[in-house]
């Protein structure tokens, strides 16, 4: 079965369109036995192969990236209860 998946994919791209990571995520949903895992596809509308230009935006895409492992982490049981 597929693990749990991020696909990111910009309106602009030249190299990688738009449409071939959103068929690709399609076609795991379709064959993913279990349901319960995520299959999720992101699509900056303003970005190209190289995401959006800007130092800032650039870590808002890398924290949407963070977050995400970081759930889905939680989500399996893998990390540790903090308790603060």
């Amino acid at each position: 079965d597929y693990p749990h998946l991020l696909a990111t994919a910009g309106l602009t791209d030249p190299r990688v369109t738009y449409w071939e990571p959103a068929k690709w995520v399609a076609k795991v949903r379709q064959l993913r036995t279990n349901k319960d895992y995520l299959s999720l596809l992101k699509t900056d509308m303003g970005a190209g192969h190289a995401g959006k230009s800007g130092r800032f935006v650039q870590l808002e895409d890398e924290a949407f990236i963070h977050a995400f492992v970081l759930y889905v982490f939680k989500k399996v049981g893998a990390l540790p209860a903090l308790d603060l």
